[in-house]
């Protein structure tokens, strides 16, 4: 054995020491950089061994079978603190002149054995003087067996702990992360932790042939459920030895949870030149082989394709995900007083455009609180229905660099959605059309038969835009005030009692039985929905409608019943509120020939500019309609659409009464 010699650094103590505060809460640092400088030193196995006690970490070995140290370099080696000949090497990962005194934020000795050639050299620094190193020299039999075994490499013994490293399981993660993707370039790599090995971590590869000017390349794409250690996203070339020649960011280093490695092999890479200098005059015909050559800007660009069709992918599983959790906390909006199909179409609508927008750029949505998120999707709802959803891609544009392809992509989204906002317009309206004269049909030409028929009242409750588009969905029923309203309704004298004067003499001697309709039912729906004024105030809208029995003609006699029934709910202790407002509501086949009362009270309501409106009160209106006026009023409203579509008219007289009320049970 020689002396010892006593070497120093070219940075004092304090100095080193400080360039290391950045890993003080990751003091397993230490380990990783000591294995990353065993993969740099073109070892192909590196372990770790670790002992334990009841106090925590005694000692930890770091084997591998690498270059080893070449003590008559140690100047480049240990003598130089920052400063490395891994500057400039793509195929290395450590600190490039400062891993190996990272040890310090675990213990207090380190050791190094190693073999490089027919040399064996001991290495040792103590945490109290990181800058003075011990070199010694040894004899074969003084070296480590496990170097020894190798027949080269290096041994790094820590003892001393002042810092317990992590349980096995979660070193190995730790690991996991930091060398995945070096294990994944070349799988002649190992790794192991006390005997474990460690594998490749989760992630989605993707294999590709591309050839670019006739020269294949084979082109792996791994992207990882978590980042690789303090690896950015990186496109790799890799040559024949497994070891990487040439290594660059990719464009995707700002993508969010966005992961990316890029394997390129190819006999082109074997003879790849970074610096760009090299020249074969043997070999004039061989194409190019640096990072200004057309064969690599032609295949650069063929990756970030593929990447991009990756990152689009990934992208629209996190946005699905997300959009579910939307869902689930609540934040979109509810369409309480929409019909179920119009509540559908806003739904998939608004959620579509923000999954579109999302996909353009993420950083719109990402790490949005509840309400802003709430905020967000309300504003995109209301606007993408208003005349303005142009308006939204100018203000992407105005706020967002959108490239050509997004832009298209959302310009094309955005149109499509006006498109299906007036498809669906007109999808509803061709239903409703065929719903009124279907019902015409069914409550004009078919009354008689219509008898024991309580299917009547799902036709009503699908379809209570009938009497009105502000009546589209009044809501569900609501046990309390539909049985109150109701109970109320038995209090009008001789509600249910049918008379000859509420049938016309025609419809008699046309065959229509008083006993035939006693088997019909009136129709009573009462319905409670909360709405807002012209101020913003709140009230509540309570819509009662009652149908008469099919062959019934009203006359004054229903008229007073439904003023009575004004009366009555004016005078109810559970309805006379102010923050409650009425609208009732009297539907009828017909209004009788001989009747004066009615016609009168629409004349006189004339000023209000309603249709069908007998009588107007502080809280509380009257409305008698007939199915005659209700389809009148729809086809008015809808002259202009109805003639233009041109809707075909079909005719409805080979159906029967029952399979009408099956259809007309299905809501608009």
């Amino acid at each position: 054995m020689q002396k010892e010699q006593i070497e120093t650094t070219n940075i004092n103590h304090a100095g080193i020491k400080k360039h290391f505060n950045r890993w003080k809460l990751t003091p397993e640092r230490a380990v990783i950089e000591l294995i990353a400088n065993g993969f740099d030193a073109k070892a192909t196995e590196v372990r770790i061994s670790t002992s334990e006690e009841f106090l925590g970490t005694t000692s930890v070995q770091i084997i591998d079978n690498g270059l080893g140290i070449d003590p008559d370099k140690k100047l480049e080696h240990f003598s130089c603190f920052n400063d490395s000949q891994k500057v400039g090497d793509d195929d290395t990962q450590g600190a490039h002149g400062r891993g190996r005194l990272a040890f310090h934020l675990l213990c207090a000795n380190a050791d190094w054995y190693s073999r490089c050639g027919c040399k064996d050299t001991k290495i040792s620094i103590s945490s109290d003087d990181l800058q003075h190193y011990s070199m010694l020299s040894l004899l074969p039999e003084q070296q480590k067996h496990s170097v020894v075994a190798n027949g080269r490499g290096t041994c790094v013994e820590l003892t001393n702990f002042t810092t317990n490293l992590p349980d096995d399981e979660t070193l190995l993660c730790i690991l996991q992360n930091e060398f995945g993707w070096r294990l994944a370039l070349n799988d002649k790599l190992k790794l192991y932790l006390n005997n474990t090995e460690v594998s490749v971590p989760i992630n989605e590869s993707r294999f590709e042939s591309i050839d670019i000017d006739e020269i294949p390349f084979t082109v792996n794409f791994f992207r990882w459920k978590t980042k690789p250690g303090t690896e950015n996203s990186k496109n790799y070339f890799v040559n024949s030895d497994g070891r990487v020649t040439y290594s660059e960011n990719n464009s995707f280093n700002r993508k969010s949870q966005f992961y990316l490695s890029v394997y390129i092999q190819s006999p082109w890479v074997d003879r790849f030149d970074k610096n760009g200098g090299s020249l074969s005059f043997d070999e004039l015909d061989v194409p190019l082989a640096t990072p200004s050559s057309p064969i690599f800007k032609s295949l650069k660009t063929k990756i970030f394709d593929i990447s991009r069709d990756i990152y689009t992918g990934f992208l629209r599983q996190q946005v699905e995900s997300q959009l579910d959790r939307y869902e689930q906390q609540g934040y979109f909006p509810t369409y309480k007083n929409l019909s179920q199909h119009d509540a559908e179409w806003r739904h998939t609508n608004v959620r579509t455009v923000i999954k579109e927008i999302w996909l353009v750029e993420p950083s719109i949505f990402n790490n949005l609180g509840a309400k802003q998120a709430k905020v967000m999707i309300s504003l995109l709802d209301k606007l993408l229905v208003s005349n303005e959803n142009d308006s939204l891609l100018e203000v992407l544009e105005s706020v967002v660099e959108l490239d050509e392809h997004r832009l298209h992509q959302l310009a094309e989204q955005l149109n499509k959605t006006t498109l299906e906002n007036i498809v669906s317009t007109i999808e509803v309206l061709q239903r409703r059309e065929t719903v009124v004269r279907k019902l015409e049909e069914l409550m004009i030409n078919n009354y008689k038969d219509v008898l024991e028929t309580p299917h009547l009242q799902g036709i009503i409750e699908a379809n209570t835009w009938l009497f009105g588009e502000q009546y589209s969905m009044i809501g569900a029923e609501e046990d309390d005030f539909q049985k109150t309203a109701h109970n109320l309704r038995q209090h009008i004298k001789e509600i249910d009692v049918l008379a000859e004067d509420d049938f016309e003499q025609q419809d008699l001697d046309d065959g229509l039985t008083i006993e035939g309709v006693r088997r019909q039912v009136d129709l009573f729906l009462a319905r409670k929905t909360k709405q807002f004024d012209s101020f913003g105030k709140p009230y509540f809208k309570c819509t009662i409608i009652e149908i008469k029995k099919p062959s019934v003609s009203l006359n004054t006699k229903h008229l007073r019943q439904l003023e009575d029934y004004a009366g009555i709910i004016a005078r109810h202790p559970g309805f006379s509120v102010p923050n409650m407002r009425f609208e009732l509501i009297l539907v009828g086949r017909k209004v009788s020939n001989d009747d004066m009362g009615i016609p009168r009270a629409l004349k006189s309501c004339e000023v209000h500019n309603e249709p069908g409106i007998v009588f107007k009160e502080e809280r509380i209106k009257g409305y008698v309609k007939t199915w005659s006026s209700i389809k009148s009023e729809f086809e008015l409203t809808n002259s202009y659409l109805l003639e233009n579509l041109k809707t075909r008219r079909d005719t409805f007289e080979h159906m029967g009464s029952s399979e009408l009320v099956v259809d007309l049970q299905q809501v608009c």
